[in-house]
């Protein structure tokens, strides 16, 4: 593999936006060599002039500049408000902004739509000072449409690349969240995930991913596949950053994170060690190694572990999901306003219609499946799917923790990513995501390697709202290891 070529260090009033944290733009702000006015007009111009090679973000908000300025105005007024007051954020194109950005979920069906209310945690953003600077690509409807569909291609966005290595795939649905933070285009972004959206994402374009506990953030205003398993979460290029933005959007809010990360937070800790590759990627099982031991050098006393159920997740969890899928888009739909296809069985009609714009690399087998399904939450073959995916994925993931007296278990995050090839789906070898996505569980990734160019992440689960020690943990091993470079923008590899 080609070695990744040199980059440019972003930077600006003299501050190296690569290594910075919110804490230390937000000191840049308050002691005068940063304006809120200046930062999001680089990244503005950034994302103008780098973007046109990775589609990771579908508009810019055009009232950014507006918001940057009532932040700066606060400052100087002394009315600023938390960490996140004037930082620039990107959204995932499947959280509702009642603002002049659409919020379409990557598909034409929804150019229309015109949500009454911005989702609950933009609210909350906004509440907090932040500058909502736009909203990213995506995979159409978050990789709910077909087998075959492409991770990080919608019909509005086109296909993200992996700002690493430009020919591979940014894998999760977050796609464009993740390759937007990778590239420098924002200081963090919210991504969302119903399984692996987040984490496979973050690991696959080399930043910070934390799919947070079901409750911890509200669902309000999101797109919906399943009301049982969806979340938004962050992405940075930091776990600080993740920490702080994490607070910001939970509700309700949650204690301070910053406080529990600490460099020594692993000194001590047993964590299980789960080799969720299944050896389908000879290199990743090398790095993750590497990684363990990397664990044990730093007090951790680490012990093997297996995580039981999967295979009972892996039959209940996707049917249970197209029930959930047609309740909850035709709610979704029913009460959202604007022009637009009026329940699942519209958005069938609207692919069909549609077809060389919606359905020129791969069809809408989920869709059509998901139709075929009552779509009645009280129906008892959805109960019996739903009780046997989440239960099962519970009691993996409770029994192994409670048996091992561990903290927190790890696994690797993802493979190297593959070669985008439109139409055939994603060659997707492995993933970890699934016991905290169908339990509802914290999972949080981190860097861990490269494999060549190629970034590769270490997710560190355990229970459910166990996010201030899996955010430790993370930390612990990012400040010790300090594995994330910036993107090379390799044509291929």
């Amino acid at each position: 593999m080609n070695a990744p070529a040199p980059v440019e260090i972003p930077t600006l009033a003299g501050i190296d936006l690569e290594q910075a944290t919110i804490p230390e733009l937000r000191q840049a702000m308050d002691s005068g060599p940063l304006t809120s006015a200046e930062l999001t007009a680089f990244y503005l111009d950034r994302i103008r002039r780098l973007d046109s090679r990775l589609h990771s973000v579908i508009t810019t908000n055009p009232d950014a500049p507006r918001l940057a300025a009532e932040s700066d105005d606060r400052r100087r007024a002394g009315r600023a408000r938390g960490l996140l007051d004037g930082i620039p954020v990107l959204i995932k194109d499947n959280i509702d902004t009642a603002d002049r950005q659409p919020t379409t979920a990557g598909s034409f069906a929804l150019a229309g739509a015109r949500p009454a209310a911005d989702a609950h945690l933009v609210a909350r953003l906004r509440e907090a000072g932040a500058v909502i600077l736009g909203k990213t690509n995506l995979s159409e409807w978050a990789n709910f449409r077909d087998r075959r569909s492409s991770s990080g291609w919608s019909a509005v966005g086109g296909q993200t690349a992996n700002p690493y290595v430009l020919d591979r795939n940014t894998c999760g649905s977050s796609s464009g969240s993740s390759a937007a933070i990778a590239a420098n285009l924002a200081t963090v972004a919210v991504g969302t995930e119903t399984n692996g959206s987040i984490v496979s994402a973050a690991g696959a374009n080399g930043v910070v991913g934390v799919k947070p506990s079901i409750g911890l953030v509200s669902r309000h205003g999101l797109v919906p596949i399943s009301g049982v398993q969806d979340t938004a979460g962050p992405l940075a290029r930091n776990v600080t950053d993740a920490a702080i933005l994490l607070e910001a959007i939970s509700d309700p809010a949650r204690p301070d994170y910053l406080p529990f990360l600490e460099p020594d937070a692993l000194r001590g800790k047993r964590i299980g060690v789960w080799d969720a590759t299944g050896g389908t990627s000879p290199e990743t099982v090398e790095v993750f190694t590497g990684a363990v031991e990397r664990l044990v050098s730093l007090g951790a006393i680490t012990v093997e572990v297996t995580i039981p159920g999967l295979d009972v997740v892996g039959r209940a969890e996707l049917p249970s999901m197209l029930y959930e899928f047609k309740h909850g888009i035709n709610e979704y739909l029913a009460s959202t306003p604007g022009d637009h296809p009026a329940d699942l069985a519209g958005l069938i009609e609207f692919n069909k219609s549609n077809a060389d714009t919606e359905m020129g690399h791969f069809g809408q087998e989920l869709f059509e499946e998901a139709q075929a399904t009552s779509g009645d939450l009280t129906d008892p073959e959805y109960l019996r799917l739903r009780a046997e995916a989440t239960g099962a994925a519970r009691r993996g993931l409770d029994d192994t923790l409670r048996a091992h007296r561990l903290d927190a278990i790890v696994a690797p995050t993802n493979g190297p990513a593959w070669k985008t090839t439109l139409g055939k789906g994603d060659a997707y070898l492995f993933g970890s995501s699934a016991p905290a996505a169908v339990s509802g569980y914290a999972n949080v990734t981190v860097p861990m390697a490269f494999v060549g160019p190629l970034p590769v992440g270490l997710s560190i689960m355990a229970g459910r709202y166990s996010e201030p020690t899996v955010l430790a943990l993370a930390y612990a091993f990012e400040q010790a290891t300090r594995v994330r470079r910036p993107p090379g923008f390799l044509p291929t590899s």
